[in-house]
């Protein structure tokens, strides 16, 4: 969002929530500038000229505002068929869109792992359009068959050019998907997705599918590493996924089948895991009113069952847990429904750091967002209620979000 550059604001008579120490102070104020914050403190607040804003929030929480790891902007149908129709600028309308509610859910930075891409992210900080920071990763990768190859089997036509907003890319072999990889990193990806073993959503491979070959994997994380950035991959067998890790990717989207080698690969690496539970939960109960093939909907018992298992397993191991939803089409209004979900085997503070501190070391901005450290992004929520007494506070924003602070300014009120 762009701002003058004298934009300020002071936050009076509120609790503030830090995640890392899980900390929630007396009484505070909390001072912004440019964008950011300039300090923090108890008793009486720093005077401030005329005409900058004073929000006395009379005993609110304030926090650091959420981070969703896994969402997907561009996917807001099941439809394929009529988004088969779709212009790219229909497509992008409607995902900005998608964006907008997100924030408005307080959600102020997301990481987009499969369609949205530098133009999005470049309206959203032009002030263009309204919506959380968005760190994008472009098109997935895919193998011919595997989890992003959406074609109909009787379809024997060759994989286009693939120029239109999608979720995923084909290439097949080491020099194809090293290929690939540069161009998404040429166009501004923060990382790269891989698609390395069948998903519920695609209709025409099995979970336990294992996808990709090792040789394909490291030329992957060799292009990362050489571009500064990093390979996540969509995994939910340990057969994938192990190999995976071994390769040397950073993070693991999903993981419900995984095993004690993968818990002890995830540690080893000091890799990271972004279960999303709220999704199975959804389709099971909507997946079929919302559009979401037959098909799809009978693969989603072989996740949804163990999904909460393999969340507690890993959350006993020691894991970087970061949040993430994976909500597609009409479903993702639940999309703060993930802490509910993850409230069964883990304590809220647990929980509130894999939306805010963990999952910023995961997008490599740490101290820049998921914090009210000097210096950080002034992206902050103000809420009744203390998360750390009860995660549900957050789930309910209608009746608890007072607030949503994007960069300074006060930009949307949930309800």
């Amino acid at each position: 969002m762009t701002t003058p550059s004298t934009d300020r604001l002071l936050i009076t008579n509120a609790h503030l929530l830090h995640p890392e120490s899980g900390e929630v102070t007396d009484a505070s104020w909390l001072e912004a500038a440019d964008r950011r914050i300039t300090g923090h403190g108890t008793g009486r607040p720093p005077t401030v000229p005329d005409g900058v804003p004073v929000l006395d929030v009379k005993g609110a929480t304030v926090m650091p505002g959420l981070i969703d790891a896994h969402v997907h902007i561009l996917l807001t149908t099941f439809d394929r068929a009529e988004s088969a129709s779709w212009t790219p600028g229909y497509a992008t309308v409607r995902a900005l869109k998608e964006a907008e509610r997100m924030l408005r859910r307080g959600f102020t930075t997301v990481r987009d792992v499969g369609g949205a891409d530098h133009g999005m992210a470049r309206a959203i900080e032009e002030g263009l359009a309204l919506g959380p920071r968005l760190i994008h990763g472009g098109k997935a990768l895919s193998q011919t068959g595997g989890h992003g190859d959406i074609r109909p089997l009787g379809d024997d036509t060759a994989p286009c050019c693939q120029t239109r907003p999608a979720f995923a890319r084909v290439a097949d072999g080491v020099e194809a998907v090293r290929a690939a990889a540069r161009d998404e990193f040429r166009k501004g990806a923060a990382h790269l997705k891989m698609l390395i073993s069948g998903g519920v959503a695609s209709p025409h491979d099995e979970v336990s599918a294992v996808q990709y070959t090792d040789e394909e994997i490291r030329a992957a994380v060799t292009e990362a590493e050489h571009h500064n950035r990093y390979v996540t991959v969509h995994g939910y067998h340990p057969r994938g996924i192990n190999r995976a890790l071994r390769a040397g990717v950073r993070c693991v989207e999903h993981g419900n089948l995984l095993d004690d080698e993968t818990i002890r690969l995830l540690v080893e690496h000091d890799a990271y895991l972004v279960p999303t539970l709220v999704t199975y939960d959804q389709m099971a109960q909507f997946g079929k009113h919302a559009g979401l093939p037959e098909r799809s909907y009978r693969k989603i018992a072989d996740v949804q069952a163990v999904g909460l298992t393999a969340l507690e397993r890993a959350h006993k191991a020691g894991v970087n847990l970061v949040y993430g939803s994976d909500l597609l089409g009409p479903l993702q209004t639940a999309q703060l429904e993930e802490f509910t979900l993850r409230a069964e085997v883990q304590p809220p503070i647990d929980i509130l750091r894999s939306a805010t501190t963990t999952a910023a070391r995961l997008l490599n901005l740490e101290g820049e967002v998921g914090t009210l450290a000097a210096g950080a992004h002034a992206d902050l929520l103000v809420v009744d209620g203390n998360p750390l007494d009860d995660i549900r506070t957050l789930t309910r924003p209608e009746q608890n979000l007072r607030h949503v602070i994007r960069c300074g300014t006060p930009l949307a009120v949930a309800g």
